[in-house]
């Protein structure tokens, strides 16, 4: 059955505009658990732009879902992931003047070094994963560093989406969706766990969660944004329906 990882980072984000208390991201993970998540997701950059360390200890300590620790392959972040044992951890790339994550990870491009890396966390019992681009290439070398999950980037997705006017069947949305098909179904003949993520919101995530065999979608901004109104019990909760609604048994 298809899960749902909800990435509380812009939560920290908010609080840390004030560099103060609240709102607290382990209170988020809690609403976030009530209203039907699987697992809760924090990205600890390196420049602790948002979520900081003793948030990932809390939430470590104090959660009773899944926690997947989104990561850059650095030494620090492994000494970390392995000190602290999330269930998951996943690499992505970093940018220091980004935004948000604007790509997938070149796991092709640095098989050698990401091998070490994958080794160490599962060597500690993590399991890995990776957030890569819906690219064949990138998906086999993921298979021979011996990740055990990979994440398919749908931000290619869901702007294609948004610019024509949420047209589920105008061509670049088609185009977009097949790309991440292929990808999933490459991803589950080399025996990896298929999830999915990025910018998916309450209009563009239910042909995502339609794929054949996706296992999770990670969820952030979206929610976080509808939660503002709503609050976060119930934007979780509104997420998760809509993806079962649709998700193939």
């Amino acid at each position: 059955m298809i899960e749902l990882g909800v990435n509380i980072d812009h939560v920290a984000t908010i609080r840390q505009a004030r560099r103060t208390w609240e709102p607290d991201p382990v209170w988020a993970a809690v609403e976030a658990h009530l209203g039907g998540a699987d697992g809760i997701t924090v990205h600890l950059r390196e420049d602790r732009r948002h979520i900081q360390d003793q948030d990932v200890r809390r939430l470590r300590e104090l959660t009773q879902i899944k926690l997947n620790l989104e990561m850059a392959a650095t030494d620090e972040m492994v000494a970390i992931a392995c000190a602290l044992k999330p269930e998951m951890a996943m690499l992505v790339p970093e940018g220091r003047f980004e935004v948000t994550t604007e790509g997938g990870l070149d796991v092709a491009g640095q098989e050698t070094r990401l091998r070490s890396v994958v080794s160490r966390l599962t060597e500690a019992g993590i399991v890995t994963s990776v957030f890569i681009d819906a690219e064949l290439p990138q998906i086999e070398a993921a298979a021979r560093i011996g990740l055990q999950v990979c994440e398919v980037h749908t931000g290619p997705y869901a702007h294609a989406f948004h610019e024509q006017g949420r047209d589920i069947e105008s061509f670049a949305v088609v185009v977009e969706l097949e790309k991440i098909r292929c990808a999933g179904q490459a991803i589950r003949d080399l025996s990896m766990r298929f999830n999915a993520g990025h910018a998916l919101n309450y209009y563009n995530v239910q042909p995502i969660a339609q794929l054949p065999g996706v296992r999770e979608l990670h969820i952030g901004h979206a929610i976080v944004s509808r939660s503002v109104f709503i609050g976060l019990r119930e934007a979780v909760k509104e997420m998760k329906k809509l993806m079962r609604e649709v998700a193939l048994p």
